[in-house]
Order: structure tokens, then C-alpha cells, then sequence
């Protein structure tokens, strides 16, 4: 064996006691973050619910446990979605966590764990009209150290950027989570235009209108982003 075989095995030995135990680390964080985040979405529906006593009985939340990455809260007419990526990833250079003191002092501080959660219109998985949008409202990045940073629209965006400065807990979760719902129920369907949907086949017509040629989703005919909508305080003007 020569010295330049050698030096790559040592290399390949290293990479796999450093970078890839880290990334088994980072994983067994994020699975923590996101049973915590089942059990947070569980208990809150069940307390909500029963101070809904005497309301319209479709006006609830439902949880259901769709699998080991993915949990879904119904909250009246919206669905929420919380999937966890089974892969762990690294910011892309361009990424503005790459500014951080706490990145920069270790590049390992980078690799995360990513919790998505996107918000559905309930009658989409009801009426599984297939071609529905869902938009993506946070993203919650868990790392080795247990530290977290939630990327995301509005609020959410704004209030969740200590990356470095304070590890998950109970507390912080909840706080992500309700702070996603009230966003989503703040967030509303919108009509579409005119236009997209002044034309319809009889095939369309056949399988309804309503579930195939308008493809339903908050927002639809806007442009999504963190200042397409108006915000809360110009909904009373």
C-alpha cells in the first residue's frame, strides 16, 4: 500500500468518525424536536377543543399522526403539515447563518436537521382534490448542539433568528407552533382570477369544475412571498 493509499483510507476513517457521527447526531436531535412537536400539537388540540364547547362542531382541531416523519394538525378549515427530512444538510454558502459568529467558528455547526411545515386547505385532503396548493410557512433547523433556527414568513421569520444563542425547549417549540397557526389562519383563501377559470372542458366538467379545473390554494393567482400580503393592520382599513 503507498503512502498516498494510505493517507486516503486515514482520510475516508476521519470523515466517518467526525462528519458522518455528527450527522447521526443531528438526526437523533431532530427526531427529539419532532416528537416534541407531536406531543406539543396533540396535547393543544385536545385542550383547545375542549374550550370550544357550544361552538359550530366544525370548528375543532384534529391531529393525526401520519407516520414516523410526518404529523398533520386540521384547524377548522386549514391543514397544517409538519414533516421532518429524513436527510441531514447543510447551508447553502449564499445562506445568511454563514454570517453568524457561531457558523463561523466551526463549519460542523452548519449541518442541520429540517422541519417543514406547510399549510393546506382541509377540504383539499377531504375531497383529495390532487392538485391543490400548499405552501411551505416555516422551516425549523435543528443542529448537533441542539441549537435551532426557524426560517420563515412574517412573524415567523422575525422572531426566530438567535441561531447559536439558545437551544430548543418545550417553550420555544410551542411557541413556533402557535405562532405558524395563527399565521395560517390569518392567511386567506383569496378568489381566483377571472381569467383562470372562465374556461372549462366537459371532461372538466364531468369530474366537477371545482375539483380539477380550479386548482385551489391561499392566495392563488398572487405571488407568494414575505410582502405579497397586505399585512394585518391594512385588513381594517
Amino acid at each position: 500500500m503507498t503512502d498516498d493509499t494510505g493517507q486516503r483510507k486515514a482520510l475516508i476513517v476521519e470523515t466517518l468518525k467526525t462528519k458522518s457521527v455528527l450527522k447521526q447526531k443531528v438526526f437523533d436531535n431532530t427526531g427529539t424536536v419532532f416528537m416534541m412537536i407531536k406531543e406539543i400539537l396533540k396535547q393543544l388540540a385536545k385542550e383547545v377543543n375542549g374550550n370550544l364547547g357550544g361552538v359550530d362542531p366544525r370548528v375543532r382541531m384534529e391531529y393525526t399522526d401520519r407516520s414516523t416523519f410526518d404529523a398533520q394538525l386540521m384547524v377548522a378549515a386549514d391543514t397544517l403539515l409538519f414533516s421532518m427530512h429524513s436527510n441531514i444538510f447543510q447551508f447553502d454558502r449564499e445562506h445568511p447563518a454563514w454570517k453568524t459568529a457561531y457558523i463561523q467558528k466551526n463549519k460542523f455547526n452548519a449541518y442541520s436537521g429540517i422541519i417543514n411545515i406547510y399549510n393546506f386547505l382541509a377540504d383539499s385532503f377531504k375531497y383529495q382534490r390532487l392538485d391543490d396548493l400548499g405552501y411551505l410557512i416555516a422551516r425549523i433547523f435543528i443542529n448537533h448542539e441542539n441549537q435551532y433556527f426557524v426560517e420563515g414568513k412574517r412573524q415567523m421569520g422575525m422572531l426566530f433568528t438567535n441561531y447559536g444563542n439558545e437551544a430548543f425547549s418545550i417553550e420555544s417549540l410551542q411557541k413556533v407552533v402557535y405562532t405558524a397557526i395563527n399565521y395560517s389562519l390569518e392567511f386567506d383563501l383569496l378568489v381566483p382570477p377571472y381569467d383562470t377559470v372562465k374556461i372549462a372542458s366537459v371532461g372538466q366538467a364531468e369530474s366537477k369544475i371545482q375539483h380539477s379545473r380550479l386548482i385551489t390554494g391561499k392566495r392563488l393567482g398572487f405571488q407568494f412571498n414575505s410582502d405579497d400580503v397586505l399585512d394585518a393592520n391594512s385588513k381594517t382599513q
